[in-house]
């Protein structure tokens, strides 16, 4: 990464709220006057803050503006090109073990590894393939036919690398554990892992920009490239201001829905298999959250009830770990901020089958953010475990599979 950057994170409880429109206007005149920092994390309405990470020779200007506008500031890393280094520093024993994160190629040998290694109950699919023209692979987990499907989708925005590294790690135990709870996981749910959708932004954030998020196809309108491929589905696209019409933005929605490639061809896959699948799992970092349908709007949906008391039995079951780390769990407009053009607010309202969806926001809560030390990957993994098995298992005492 070319790049030494600064976090800082905004502690906007004494301005920011829902009911002061006059803070929220200041909020977004700090946001666009000042095109030198990245938001890491938009205005969460229960912890009251923002994260963005600010350019050092933008530091001093970055301050006074917070200053002129009575914004409270933390510094959360000093020095976030330092954890970069430090990340990339872990070097593994030679096997894909998940001590460290890997590339792309890599994933991908492995994925072909373990096919031939489990020919009976796996099987390779390609959804299609990326604007720059990879091919976006995923693998079916599959004892009987019959089974009810689940499907997860992994690393849709490129630099939540841990995304990918708990996906392969799941994948991985659904194959090898020998823990009951886990056979009967693999053996009575057919599965569907994507471990990474946008491999070109995946590839970019190894290869050139760690904390690049979006896709890579250039828009017609602007220099700045790519997509945010989770605003871009045709679902509720651009309502209520969950993305932005702006191509330099981060959460840019693009110039239509299903304008990328990647999510036109999860899209037309998932279409495909829509009778076969019953739960959809939408992974992301960071947060530590379980978020349920709506993103574009408060109004529950008709199941909301089932869906906290699942969300509730999935953040029991991690809590209960060694780790007590603590997740949050609800709608995405209520429990964090408006988000539309979702692909898990897709998928809910587009699938008769499909009653039970989430996106979950794994660690951490802010210490890191995308930057995730390695050693945390497994204990991350393990906290995933918990959460699914009392997750698929409240799905299944609510009758949804």
């Amino acid at each position: 990464m070319n790049f030494k950057y600064y976090a800082v994170l905004g502690l906007l409880a004494n301005l920011l709220t829902l009911a002061n429109g006059e803070n929220a206007r200041r909020s977004e005149n700090i946001r666009y006057d000042n095109c030198q920092f990245s938001v890491w994390k938009d205005y969460d309405y229960i912890t009251e803050d923002v994260h963005v990470m600010v350019k050092p020779e933008e530091i001093h200007n970055f301050l006074q503006l917070l200053e002129n506008y009575e914004i409270e500031q933390e510094l959360l890393i000093e020095n976030v090109q330092d954890l970069i280094d430090l990340e990339q520093s872990y070097s593994g024993s030679g096997k894909f073990d998940w001590t460290r994160y890997y590339e792309l190629h890599e994933i991908e040998q492995w994925l072909d590894d373990i096919l031939l290694a489990y020919p009976n109950v796996t099987e390779g699919f390609v959804i299609g393939n990326s604007y720059e023209g990879r091919p976006i692979r995923g693998i079916k987990i599959a004892h009987k036919q019959d089974n009810p499907g689940i499907f997860i989708e992994s690393n849709i925005h490129a630099r939540e690398w841990i995304t990918s590294a708990t996906a392969t790690w799941f994948i991985n135990e659904l194959l090898t554990s020998q823990d009951y709870k886990v056979r009967d996981l693999a053996e009575n749910y057919n599965w569907y892992i994507i471990p990474v959708l946008n491999v070109d932004g995946f590839v970019f954030s190894h290869e050139q920009d760690r904390l690049w998020r979006k896709t890579r196809q250039p828009t017609s309108v602007s220099y700045c490239v790519g997509t945010d491929p989770n605003r871009n589905f045709d679902s509720e696209w651009m309502a209520n201001g969950g993305a932005s019409d702006s191509p330099c933005e981060e959460t840019y929605a693009g110039p239509q829905p299903f304008s990328e490639p990647e999510t036109e061809a999860l899209a037309k896959f998932l279409k495909s298999i829509q009778n076969e699948i019953s739960i959809y799992i939408a992974f992301h970092s960071y947060s530590q959250l379980l978020l349920s349908p709506y993103g574009h709007t408060e109004e529950p949906p008709e199941n909301y009830d089932d869906l906290l008391a699942i969300g509730e039995a999935f953040a029991t079951a991690i809590k209960s770990l060694p780790y007590e780390t603590p997740y949050r769990y609800g709608s995405t407009a209520t429990t964090i901020y408006v988000a539309s053009g979702s692909s898990v607010d897709w998928v809910y309202s587009n699938f008769d089958t499909v009653n039970v969806a989430y996106t979950i926001e794994f660690r951490d809560q802010g210490r890191f953010g995308f930057v995730l030390p390695p050693a945390q990957i497994i204990p991350n993994c393990e906290e995933l475990m918990a959460g699914m098995l009392a997750l698929v298992r409240k799905s299944h005492e609510l009758d949804y599979v």
